[in-house]
């Protein structure tokens, strides 16, 4: 499974990394990735998503079920 969180799409993002010496490097910088079980209200059950830290901030606000509808993702297949 890929990096990224399944409700915002939040991926690795290039960056440089920057010595002493200033040599530049590339490097990723990716992102803050928790996998979670979260209660679905609609199904009646756990769902296990790999969330990003920011979208389990908004998911408190918004809701399991909006932010899915959102992204378009079908809960019923996790």
């Amino acid at each position: 499974m890929s990096r990224r969180c399944e409700l915002t799409g939040r991926k690795a993002n290039n960056a440089f990394a920057i010595s002493h010496s200033h040599r530049r490097t590339k490097r990723l910088q990716n992102a803050n990735l928790q996998t979670k079980r979260v209660w679905w209200q609609g199904g009646n059950r756990w769902v296990k998503l790999k969330l990003s830290t920011k979208a389990l901030k908004t998911l408190e606000i918004k809701g399991l079920e909006a932010m899915a509808k959102e992204a378009g993702i079908n809960l019923n297949h996790y």
